[in-house]
């Protein structure tokens, strides 16, 4: 029992950690890289959908991103949903394809993109500390049925323990990678 409780809470860990990388793929550095937009939600037809589900992405250049969408008809949204979006970048259409030109960042935007990377990673070890929580009251909830010993208790306690911190080491690793990447100039 105590097993299944330490299994889940790993694998729930291991899938926070996973969520930290898509969301910060997803922050702009001075490089192209389809993660940017490949998660934008286009209006198509009265629909929310995936840009990634209704256009094809690709990277040519070091600094260009070519969406070329299914359907030619879809380029308007596909535009207006660009536009929308916070990752300051104006799309340039012509009439088959779309092309982002990424240009540099400036140190001010560098210095905001960073305060957001720390915000992902800290949302991210609050996920994990939580986690820990909940999985720490299911172990108590065994010993107070006397399901378990309280020698139990204090050893998945501290599996517990190790389990998170070996998480909330793992995610300021991402997050520091992810801030030199965005410092990079």
């Amino acid at each position: 029992m105590i097993k299944e409780t330490i299994t889940d809470a790993e694998s729930r860990m291991g899938k926070t950690m996973e969520a930290l990388q898509r969301d910060l793929g997803a922050v702009r550095t001075g490089r192209a890289s389809p993660a940017l937009v490949e998660r934008l939600t286009v209006d198509y037809y009265g629909t929310p959908t995936p840009l990634n589900q209704m256009a094809g992405i690709s990277v040519p250049e070091a600094r260009l991103l070519v969406i070329q969408p299914w359907d030619r008809g879809a380029i308007g949204d596909i535009e207006k949903a660009i536009m929308k979006s916070d990752i300051g970048i104006t799309p340039n259409n012509d009439g088959t394809v779309i092309r982002l030109a990424i240009p540099a960042l400036t140190e001010e935007r560098r210095k905001q993109l960073v305060k957001s990377v720390h915000s992902t990673v800290e949302d991210a070890k609050v996920a994990v500390r939580n986690i820990r929580r909940d999985s720490m009251h299911q172990v108590r909830e065994m010993l107070s049925e006397k399901m378990i010993s309280e020698d139990d208790e204090r050893r998945a306690e501290q599996q517990l323990d190790d389990l998170s911190k070996k998480f909330v080491e793992e995610a300021d690793k991402i997050g520091k990678t992810k801030e030199h990447e965005v410092l990079e100039v």
